[in-house]
């Protein structure tokens, strides 16, 4: 009986992990200043201290917004006005320091101040722009782009 029951209750439970563990939080934003704003699965959340963000997500700023977000590898990445930064993918094992941190800023500025992450893999950090994909190789630096043109 207690096999039965424990057979019909693991798949269920490892469910729940894998989902649990995809939504998992990559960061949460520890600075915010005027219109900015977090694109999650088609809805638009405040971009508010203390809120989290995860892989998938767009940080979009307006004119006069700016937004901070610390992530799980202690990277810490500054969005600038009129900015749209894409989290394609953010992945961080905290035991081994390994995984991969991409994303794609598709106007606007970002300063970067990588973490963990980059300094036990640096090939593990890009930013994709319109013009370029930069590979992370040191521990600070700034991305710069004008918007998109059709």
């Amino acid at each position: 009986m207690r096999s039965g029951f424990i057979a019909l209750i693991l798949p269920i439970a490892l469910t729940f992990g894998v989902a649990a563990a995809a939504a998992e939080d990559a960061g949460h934003v520890k600075v915010s200043n005027g219109a900015a704003q977090i694109e999650r699965a088609g809805q638009r959340l405040p971009a508010a201290v203390g809120q989290a963000v995860q892989q998938g997500d767009v940080v979009i700023t307006g004119a006069d917004g700016s937004v901070g977000i610390t992530f799980r590898d202690n990277s810490l990445v500054s969005v600038g006005p009129d900015s749209v930064l894409s989290i394609d993918r953010f992945v961080f094992n905290s035991t081994t320091h390994q995984g991969n941190f991409d994303s794609s800023l598709k106007q606007g500025t970002l300063a970067v101040v990588s973490g963990k992450l980059a300094k036990q893999s640096p090939e593990a950090m890009k930013v994709k722009t319109p013009a370029a994909i930069l590979g992370v190789r040191g521990t600070e630096f700034l991305v710069r782009t004008g918007p998109a043109k059709d």
